[in-house]
């Protein structure tokens, strides 16, 4: 399971991350891919790279695999499970552009600058379950894209493409978008302040202390509850003006929602957890993450590297 965030600074800079929850890792590493790498793209819909690209995956056929992704203009995207709903074309469609599941968040940063401009193309686009390799058949996946001005998910089913305007700026896992945005009207009366004092016939009441005005908030890990939890805190955490505070502000919400080892079982019986939380200031074009072993945030700043190469680097 997974959980996806956005939101801007006061001089209107995006900030976007995830919690990649898993029972174990993938290797993954931050990944750039410059303008001058030559894309295997199986239907031609990533002829060519308009930006670099930088975030976290793996490499696989000398083709970057992303989990989550940005360019230089400032638009990211970011794939969360979604089985059971995910459902992807078998074949390429005819008179659609045409984009592997694998290639999808490569698709959007290495052609579009905007969400505006990934909205339009994706009123054409079909999502086709055209594996890389035998070793990596396609994921079952939905994505948040963002930049400075908005956020959309993207859900590809049995009966196509659905598009979501994302007001909370978060995402989840299943069920769909459609759900989680009526699941939370069961809170509206949810708030960061200080209940009462109040009057229970003679009883004069107060409350114990803050978080009084929070109890119903969902405390599990549950993808509805990590949806209610995470779009509570992204409404309410107080806006910040520097990138060290917005930092924080991302590793401490997605810190909220995290997986803790022996606390949600999967089917096979292993433990989730949160292999990595990991996110992008586009302030500097900076990628920040940590894991789970290993609390520390790390930078990796898109400017330290040549973005104009032939070769993809993966950053130890």
């Amino acid at each position: 399971m997974c959980t996806g965030i956005r939101f801007t600074d006061n001089s209107g800079n995006m900030y976007f991350g995830r919690n990649l929850d898993w029972s174990c890792g993938y290797g993954q590493r931050v990944v750039i891919t410059p303008t001058g790498w030559d894309p295997n793209s199986p239907f031609g819909a990533v002829p060519a790279l308009k930006h670099p690209v930088y975030g976290m995956g793996i490499v696989a056929e000398n083709t970057p695999l992303y989990f989550d992704c940005a360019n230089d203009a400032g638009l990211a995207v970011a794939g969360l499970n979604f089985p059971g709903y995910a459902q992807y074309e078998p074949g390429p469609v005819e008179d659609k552009t045409n984009v592997c599941a694998w290639e999808f968040p490569l698709w959007v940063v290495a052609n579009f600058s905007t969400v505006d401009e990934v909205e339009q193309a994706l009123k054409s686009t079909a999502i086709v379950d055209h594996p890389i390799n035998e070793q990596f058949p396609c994921s079952l996946l939905h994505w948040i894209i963002g930049d400075a001005s908005r956020s959309i998910v993207v859900e590809y089913m049995a009966d196509g493409m659905h598009v979501y305007h994302d007001d909370f700026d978060v995402l989840a896992n299943q069920p769909t978008f459609a759900y989680h945005q009526e699941n939370v009207r069961n809170y509206l009366s949810c708030t960061p302040e200080v209940a009462g004092p109040l009057t229970w016939r003679t009883a004069e009441l107060s409350a114990f202390g803050s978080g009084s005005s929070m109890r119903g908030i969902p405390g599990d890990c549950y993808s509805p509850s990590r949806f209610v939890r995470v779009a509570y805190f992204n409404a309410h955490y107080p806006q910040k003006d520097t990138e060290a505070e917005n930092v924080s502000r991302l590793f401490h919400t997605l810190g909220g929602v995290s997986m803790v080892d022996g606390a949600a079982k999967m089917g096979d019986g292993a433990y989730e957890i949160t292999v990595y939380t990991g996110g992008m200031s586009t302030r500097t074009n900076t990628y920040f993450y940590n894991t789970y072993d290993n609390p520390a945030i790390v930078s990796v700043a898109l400017a330290d590297y040549d973005t104009t190469g032939t070769e993809i680097v993966q950053v130890a």
